[in-house]
């Protein structure tokens, strides 16, 4: 690390005397396994409290319980109210602070570990940090604030489960966290019902040409809106349902069948074997044969 990439801090700890922060050492080995807690606290904090910094190697989330603050983040400004919750990556600046006259109250969990800019990425792939609980959403409020209170409890008592406890927790809060944000909480209720169709129509038709051509006429729909709405709604695009269900198929048959790779490469609507077994390599790490023989175990 070189002198420009060396931890920023500055912080006023304006916080009340039942604020609790406990640091954490975590082990190597779960480390290199597990999501691992680097600190995790709460807090009741007033103004001037303030938190700023950047090239700290953390992932950082935090809830606002009560009261009201702000976060700059990414040349972003976000206000924090409560039921609202910020995930961010410790690395680039960030400044998060209480203005003059409110008071902020708040739990956080300061995490890394081997799965966490994945889950970074995913949470925060349309551009923002932040989401908010509200009554139509996924996750129970009451289960995710369990989640925090149960991490904080857990090194009371620390023994040789404790790391793993803790890896679980943060599963949960992120899961819930993905679950929340804007790109995976689209309940089934507001998918349009044309999505659902065509949805179930690669499940039962994959082996057939399913071009952009073919649902274009079928559903009287721009294949422009097609992808965009097939994507949103579904997390990934026509072409790749396609291909997920004809390998799904394709596995099958390769386990429980005698088929040949030709057989199985027609039978899953691949009409050029080549094609079939470079794609099922690249997907799998196996040759469509190499596949059969370590699921038979021959």
């Amino acid at each position: 690390m070189n002198q420009s990439e060396q931890l920023m801090e500055n912080a006023s700890y304006s916080w009340s005397e039942d604020s609790v922060r406990k640091i954490i050492t975590t082990g190597a080995a779960a480390k290199n396994t597990f999501f691992y807690v680097q600190e995790v606290g709460y807090f009741k904090t007033f103004y001037p409290y303030f938190t700023e910094r950047k090239n700290l190697s953390s992932f950082l989330i935090v809830y606002t319980i009560s009261g009201r603050g702000q976060l700059c983040y990414e040349d972003m400004n976000y206000t924090l109210d409560s039921g609202s919750c910020f995930f961010i990556d410790c690395m680039p600046y960030h400044k998060y602070y209480v203005n003059q006259n409110d008071s902020w109250e708040f739990l956080w969990v300061h995490f890394n570990g081997s799965n966490a800019r994945g889950y970074y990425d995913l949470f925060s792939r349309n551009g923002i940090c932040i989401t908010e609980f509200l009554s139509d959403r996924l996750l129970n409020q009451e289960s995710f604030l369990s989640s925090f209170e149960a991490l904080l409890a857990l090194w009371e008592q620390k023994d040789r489960t404790t790391e793993l406890i803790a890896s679980k927790i943060l599963t949960d809060l992120l899961t819930g966290l993905l679950l929340q944000s804007d790109a995976f909480s689209l309940e089934s209720s507001n998918i349009p019902e044309y999505i659902t169709a065509l949805s179930k129509d690669i499940e039962l038709n994959f082996k057939e040409d399913l071009s952009l051509t073919y649902f274009e006429k079928k559903y009287n729909k721009s294949r422009f809106s097609i992808e965009k709405e097939y994507k949103k709604y579904m997390g990934v695009t026509v072409t790749e349902s396609v291909i997920r269900s004809r390998l799904s198929h394709a596995k099958e048959l390769l386990k429980y069948s005698d088929l040949s790779v030709n057989e199985i490469a027609y039978d899953c609507g691949m009409n050029h074997v080549s094609h079939f077994i470079h794609l099922f390599k690249v997907r799998e790490h196996f040759t469509p044969a190499a596949y059969r023989k370590e699921w038979r175990n021959e």
